[in-house]
């Protein structure tokens, strides 16, 4: 198949941050075959689907460097129960739990996680997560490139940030390095590529010296990817100082754990000497900005970067905007420095995608030319809110919005065109990615009296829900 898309502007993220204007992108296969001026594209490609991108710009899709798909569950429960940043802490990033699903209800709440990334430019992400084969089939219809981490621990009774004694269960621990290994086995590679599996250690305070030894081992056998929750929250740090006698990057750095294929999520609880430790393993930062924000942290990005850190965005878990989290890195990072010039947009924007590919293992996305591949976003420049268009990189990075992103292209394939999704039935998933929402709620707050639910709670049927322990 080939497409070009013509009349248009093509950011392309490429070494000198090139914007062409009034141009064509032929696209042909998975690949981009050519971008230049419109007579020349459409000359070269007189076969080709041609779609008139007048008023609009082509992007690199995003690359979300963290997230947990499933946790669209907890949607207007967690955004304003952040754990405390001073003493005493007990563990736990919410004082209230996620309730359980079942298999279906977690194919239905990463579906909707999937939806809302598509909408907003996402063509690549990394989801972190446990028992991944639940729900990867129904991630692979999305349409998407995903890196999904299989999670491991070994502590038990507790959960981050507790400082309390640690229980290790290495039973547990061997679950779970079978479990990466199975789902390796059977998931990474599939979807023409489009899936791959990484390890993920949970975060350094729920994982023991041992089992940190044993997922830096099968890294290496399986050739794999790595990630960790690292430095997430200042319950974390004290429950390594106390278990460990160390700051937790020390604690990674002296078990071998970083190198440059490891994602660190986070990364807001650091003393400077982390970074620098950080920086020398050549170490991933997925920089969380929108969770950041709320919990009223944040990294100090322009001291990881030039210790030697690769920067990428992630979304963490809730809203999958990642229009909002990139412009949100941008304004945090700016207060941060007390700087109104950096980073710059474009800056902002190639973490959000470049850097992003790059460190999931894809150099040859993520940005725009020749050879790579076509994973692109389609933006409509004709909004109020964006005209006038001078610096289409900083007209999108400082006022656009996910709804600017009207298609959607992934290994040469739609999976959303002029506004539509191809790759789910988006009515019906919204309707019962709400019904197992309300009904898991409902049955966790009647079947757990001890919790509170948060102010403005209302879901429905929590009197009719019986004391049964079902899931959904």
């Amino acid at each position: 198949m080939r497409t070009v898309i013509h009349n248009t502007h093509v950011v392309t993220v490429d070494d000198a941050d090139s914007v062409h204007y009034d141009c064509a992108i032929a696209i042909e296969g998975s690949r981009i075959a050519a971008i230049g001026p419109n007579e020349e594209i459409l000359a070269r490609f007189p076969d080709a689907e041609r779609v008139d991108g007048s008023g609009k710009a082509v992007l690199p899709g995003f690359a979300n460097s963290h997230t947990h798909f499933t946790m669209t569950l907890a949607r207007g429960i967690f955004e304003d129960l952040s754990p405390p940043h001073h003493p005493p802490f007990s563990g736990g990033l919410s004082p209230i739990p996620m309730p359980p699903l079942s298999i279906d209800g977690r194919q239905v709440m990463a579906q909707l996680g999937a939806l809302e990334a598509i909408r907003s430019g996402t063509t690549l992400a990394l989801e972190d997560t446990h028992d991944v084969a639940d729900y990867a089939e129904s991630m692979v219809d999305t349409g998407m490139r995903f890196l999904f981490g299989e999670r491991a621990h070994d502590r038990t009774g507790t959960s981050i940030g507790d400082p309390a004694p640690f229980r290790r269960d290495e039973s547990l621990g061997k679950r779970c390095l079978k479990t990466i290994e199975r789902t390796f086995r059977d998931w990474n590679g599939a979807a023409d590529g489009r899936i791959r599996i990484a390890i993920s250690a949970w975060a350094p305070d729920m994982c023991s010296p041992e089992l940190i030894g044993e997922l830096r081992d099968l890294q290496e056998r399986l050739d794999a990817y790595a990630t960790i929750h690292l430095n997430q929250i200042w319950g974390e740090v004290a429950a390594v100082q106390a278990h460990r006698g160390r700051l937790p990057t020390e604690y990674l750095a002296d078990l071998g754990y970083l190198n440059e294929r490891v994602i660190c999520a986070h990364c807001r609880c650091m003393d400077p000497r982390e970074e620098e430790i950080l920086g020398r393993t050549g170490a991933v930062v997925a920089f969380n900005s929108a969770i950041a924000a709320r919990r009223g942290l944040s990294p100090r990005i322009a001291d990881l970067e030039a210790h030697g850190c690769t920067i990428t965005m992630g979304s963490d878990n809730m809203a999958e905007d990642m229009v909002e989290v990139m412009r949100t890195g941008l304004f945090m990072e700016r207060v941060r420095r007390q700087d109104g010039c950096s980073p710059t947009p474009e800056q902002a924007l190639r973490w959000a995608t470049r850097n992003g590919y790059q460190a999931l293992g894809v150099p040859d996305g993520g940005w725009l030319a020749a050879g790579n591949l076509a994973d692109i976003m389609v933006i409509d420049l004709r909004r109020a809110h964006m005209v006038p268009v001078m610096r289409v990189v900083s007209d999108f990075v400082h006022q656009g919005q996910a709804r600017d992103v009207v298609s959607v292209m992934v290994d040469g394939r739609w999976t959303m065109r002029d506004g539509k999704v191809l790759s789910m039935d988006e009515d019906g998933l919204l309707s019962r990615a709400q019904e197992v929402a309300e009904r898991a709620w409902a049955l966790q707050f009647r079947d757990r009296p001890d919790l509170t639910p948060p102010p403005g709670f209302s879901p429905k049927g929590i009197a009719q829900c019986p004391r049964s322990g079902e899931v959904l």
